[in-house]
């Protein structure tokens, strides 16, 4: 077996895939002459059918290089003549494991058998790949182990000890170990050889399966003396250890794959063993060894008298004539049906005191503990087969037993307060009076509008616990408390009650039986009432200051009251936040009884700005800097929970929430004023100017300021211009007609101090006279970086006006009305009435008003002759040209009808000014407004054709159809002519057919018609 599994666990482990390979058990083997060998062989990898065939074959020592072939499992005449005997008488045979694994065994081997094995394995595979054979050396030793002991009889009596030795050694030049073992063959050798103790060849002793006891007892040991001989020792001989002794000593050698196997064994010769039994006459008795009154103990003893020496002894007790328990020489029990139950319950004992005596002891008799009582025991020895055989049996007397009632008693329940809060601890006492005696106790329960009363516990008189009914609560068992404070006080506690533990409790006091509905019982009733925590939790939410000022701080107070405050019981307190715009309230922080705190997941700005404290029944929360964001409404919730519960991870006992509280975060009051008096300047032409903007108050705070410049030339219909803007974080931005250079190295603002700011206008010239102000607005960075605005005002206006430099100037003041033709040309004109010198240039600008859009800035011719379009798709629609020195023209091309409106001209006188030389505006002046009235153009057959599609579609699909008619007409009549063309020229054919048949009937006046027959013509 060993080789086996040495094989299996060699092989199984050198899988491989595709490529065949065969192992062979790893040598060199080392056997002796004599004893069998087993060697494996496996193959892997292979292709083909499963089943794969193995050849072994030997290189003898005496030749080796010369193939002895041995056995095969493809190949009954494989084998060599030297070994085919031997195959032939099964001596040497295969035996597969499995199928691509083998075992070559060799059952009795001889010296000439060493040599170098190999096992081949045919080819079943497409081709050659991998290894097909396989070889390990075997090597025969000679069989050198010796083992030896006088053969002889012994006679002992029993208890006396007995010592054999045996004489083992070997001579083998190679590593090996003995183990050696007694044997005890009973019944003159009939039966198998028993084990009774050895040495392992790791030189671990071991005893056989009937003699654990006594070794573990130290009565049987096996020494070793010297470094051949091993001594038995048994040191009190019994019945059973008589027959004949022998000693088997085996050698074991490791092979090169760490396992060891046996090579040699031998035996001794065997020692007669004869062992006298001892005298066994013995006498039984019982006695009562308590009182006889119900609900005492009551204890039974069997007592052995007599000579028994060493004795195993079996007791059995019988109570009147039934035996009820027995206990064998082992000491296991037996317990009749009824008594397994009230001793699993530790209310019997059946027990043995000595090996001479007996126990049986009820620990609170009851009625039906009388009767009869007797007991028997046997005195037993082990038998071959382990089982008990009995040597004699001896009853004792009867003993009769008679129980006393016990006397009437009065029960009352008591406790602190029959009305408690819920999770508080309820504890109810049961006393009741009179003798001294063992007492049962059952507490019961009947729930609120209920009559049916419930087992909650009961105590049995042993002190036994039984709990009733768990009502699916898991921690039902766990919440109660039985105790029994003296004979005659019993203690019920629930630890953390629960409202359902409300109603009315009935303590029932027994006496006698175990079985309390058959001894004599007394009870007594209290209503107890648990009062729920929730009924009086209320939790209101309050703020001194329900509307918030952006930035500032503000603080919510969550207030919790009950009636059982007095009891510090664990709170929970959970605030949550409803953002506007939201439909549920999400969880902003929870603080436990013990001051855990657990975020909420999806409002992570609470978190750096956001402070709670906690106190008994209140909690505060703050939050900072307020933002827009921290809009809502807010609410708390309490959770109460008793200190029994928390352990367990239990919910709360009673839980309230709070009203909703909306808190608004506002924009805090402006304070910003500016200077709003008007001023006037008037300066010379190209000379420098400061326009100021005075900021007399500003909110206090940490507060930016955006200041923004406009500017309204003198017109009658100017619209106020953005000139620039610097915004709250000092980014200056200029408006749309003040993007290009000129007008950026014209006007720059700088900010004096921190309440003055000034627009600086660079060499001033007419068309920067009008008015100026200055728009100051206030900013506040949220905590989510995002700005707000708290308020704006704006200055008092200066009027820019520039000295008179003498120019005459002046546009013609003509007010008119042009009328235009839809999709037709229309030319708007300009005329001054008045001009400076011959050396001043001109520029016009034409405007345009329509409805309440304001001004709009056409097209401006440039003094130079370059023109700018207000809008740059306006181009190919406007032209605007000086049709004489002092005429201006504005043409529309192709005039719509949102091109109506009042339009004017500006001119603007240039002189060059300084050295070197600078073109300066210096004066202007703006003509009346011109009204164009845009007519719509006349109607006309095409275009009414192109504004009507039914019309269109009518005039494109109806020719077309005619067309498609026509030409199908054409074709069927070309058709017909064509088919009736060659009707004729048949008929012409056929005509003369009958014409040259029929020659001599013509002369006669005969014809042919078309349906051939004559016709006679006179």
């Amino acid at each position: 077996l060993v080789d086996r599994l040495c094989v299996v666990s060699l092989f199984t482990t050198k899988l491989s895939v595709g490529q065949r390979e065969v192992t062979v058990q790893k040598g060199p083997l080392y056997r002796a002459a004599g004893y069998p060998v087993s060697i494996g062989c496996n193959v892997t990898g292979h292709q083909g059918p499963s089943l794969q065939h193995f050849q072994w074959s030997v290189y003898l020592l005496t030749a080796p290089t010369r193939e002895v072939q041995i056995i095969s499992t493809k190949d009954d005449a494989f084998s060599y003549a030297m070994y085919a005997q031997r195959v032939r008488n099964k001596d040497i045979y295969v035996e597969r494991l499995q199928d691509n694994s083998v075992l070559l065994h060799i059952s009795k081997l001889q010296m000439k058998d060493a040599g170098e094995y190999e096992c081949h394995t045919p080819n079943t595979d497409e081709k050659y790949y991998g290894s097909y054979s396989a070889k390990t050396n075997l090597t025969v030793i000679p069989d050198t182990l010796s083992a030896t002991m006088s053969s002889q009889t012994l006679s002992k009596e029993e208890g006396e000890p007995l010592e054999l030795t045996c004489e083992a050694s070997k001579a083998t030049a190679q590593h090996t170990h003995l183990s050696i073992t007694w044997y005890l063959m009973q019944e003159g050798g009939r039966s198998q050889a028993t084990s009774i103790i050895s040495l392992s060849r790791d030189f671990v002793l071991t005893p056989g399966p009937s003699y654990a006891k006594r070794f573990a007892a130290g009565d049987v040991q096996l020494h070793k003396l010297g470094t051949a001989t091993f001594r038995l020792s048994i040191g009190h001989l019994q019945p059973s250890d008589q027959g004949k002794l022998f000693c088997e000593a085996a050698e074991w050698i490791q092979d090169p794959d760490e396992t060891w196997t046996f090579i040699t064994k031998k035996k001794t010769d065997q020692a007669t063993l004869r062992v006298q039994p001892a005298g066994r006459d013995f006498k039984v008795s019982i006695t009562t060894e308590s009182t006889s009154a119900e609900g005492k103990p009551l204890e039974l003893a069997c007592l052995v008298v007599g000579s028994v020496r060493d004795p195993q002894l079996q007791g059995f007790w019988f109570l009147n004539g039934t035996e009820i328990a027995s206990i064998d020489a082992s000491g296991v029990l037996d317990l009749r049906m009824g008594y397994k139950d009230r001793a699993s319950q530790g209310r019997l004992q059946v027990s043995k005191m000595n090996p001479k005596a007996f126990s049986l002891k009820i620990f609170s008799a009851g009625p039906e503990d009388e009767g009869d009582y007797s007991c028997a025991v046997s005195e037993v020895v082990r038998a071959r087969t382990g089982s008990w055989q009995v040597l004699q049996r001896e009853q004792s007397p009867v003993s009769h037993v008679r129980l006393r009632e016990p006397a009437a008693r009065s029960v009352v329940i008591s406790t602190r307060q029959q009305a408690v809060w819920e999770g508080e601890a309820l504890a109810l006492l049961c006393k009741t009076d009179g003798v001294e005696s063992p007492l049962s106790v059952t507490w019961w329960h009947i729930p609120q509008d209920q009559t049916q009363p419930k087992l909650v516990a009961g105590m049995a008189q042993d002190g036994t616990v039984k709990l009733g009914v768990s009502s699916g609560d898991p921690g039902y068992h766990g919440n109660m408390r039985l105790a029994k404070l003296d004979w005659a006080t019993f203690q019920l506690e629930i630890a953390s009650s629960t409202v359902s533990d409300s109603g009315v409790y009935e303590c029932r006091v027994s006496e006698g039986a175990q079985n309390p509905a058959r001894g004599r019982h007394w009870t007594h009733k209290i209503s107890v009432t648990v009062r729920s925590l929730n009924s009086s939790l209320q939790v209101n939410l309050l703020s001194r200051q329900p509307q918030v000022k952006l930035g500032d701080t503000f603080d919510l107070s969550c207030i919790a009251g009950a009636d059982y405050s007095d009891l510090r019981l664990p709170l929970t307190m959970r605030w949550r936040f409803q953002p506007d715009g939201s439909q549920a309230f999400r969880q902003l922080i929870r603080v436990t009884h013990n001051g855990i705190i657990e975020w909420g997941d999806s409002l992570s700005q609470f978190q750096k700005k956001m402070k709670v404290s906690q106190s008994s029944f209140r909690s505060q929360l703050l939050i900072h800097d307020a933002s827009e964001e921290e809009t809502g409404k807010y609410e708390c919730e309490v959770e109460v929970y008793d200190r029994n519960s928390l352990p367990t991870n239990s919910p709360a006992r009673a839980s309230a929430v709070s009203h909703p509280l909306r808190i608004v975060v506002t924009l805090p009051e402006s304070k910003l004023k500016v200077n709003s008096r008007n001023q006037s300047q008037e300066i010379s032409i190209i000379s420098n100017t400061n326009i100021e903007c005075n900021i007399l108050s500003r909110t206090i705070g940490n507060l930016q300021l955006a200041i923004i410049w406009y500017f309204s030339p003198i017109s009658s219909n100017a619209s106020w211009l953005r000139i620039l803007e610097m915004d709250q974080t000092s980014v200056v931005k200029y408006g749309n007609e003040f993007h290009t250079p000129q007008k950026k190295q014209k006007f720059h603002m700088e900010k004096v101090s921190q309440d003055l700011f000034q627009l600086h206008i660079l060499s001033v010239e007419d068309s920067d006279q009008g008015r100026y102000y200055c728009a100051v607005e206030e900013w506040l960075l949220s905590t989510d970086g995002t700005w707000k605005k708290l308020g704006g005002k704006k200055s008092g206006l200066t009027e820019l006006k520039l000295r008179p430099t003498g120019s005459k100037v002046q546009v013609s003041k003509v007010h008119h009305t042009e009328n235009a033709t839809e999709h037709r040309e229309v030319a708007l004109s300009c005329s001054l009435e008045s001009w400076g010198s011959e050396a001043s240039l001109y520029s016009v600008t034409w405007f345009r008003s329509r409805g309440d859009t304001g001004s709009q800035m056409l097209v401006h011719l440039h003094h130079d002759g370059l023109l700018e379009y207000g809008e740059e798709g306006r181009r190919g629609h406007l032209h605007c040209a000086r049709a004489s020195p002092t005429d201006f023209v504005l043409k529309l091309h192709a005039v719509e009808m949102e091109d109506a409106g009042m339009y004017w001209c500006r001119v603007a006188e240039w002189q060059l000014y300084g050295h070197p030389g600078k073109w300066v505006s210096q004066a202007s002046d703006e003509s009346q407004q011109i009204v164009l009235r845009v007519l719509p153009s006349e109607t006309t057959f095409p275009s009414r054709i192109c504004s009507s599609t039914p019309l269109l579609y009518f005039l494109v699909i109806c020719p077309l159809v005619m067309f498609v008619l026509l030409l199908i007409s054409l074709l069927c009549l070309s058709w017909k002519a064509k088919k009736l063309s060659q009707l004729s020229l048949r008929a012409q054919k056929d005509k003369s057919l009958w014409v040259g048949l029929n020659g001599a009937e013509e002369e006669h006046g005969l014809y042919v018609v078309g349906n051939g027959e004559p016709l006679n013509i006179i």
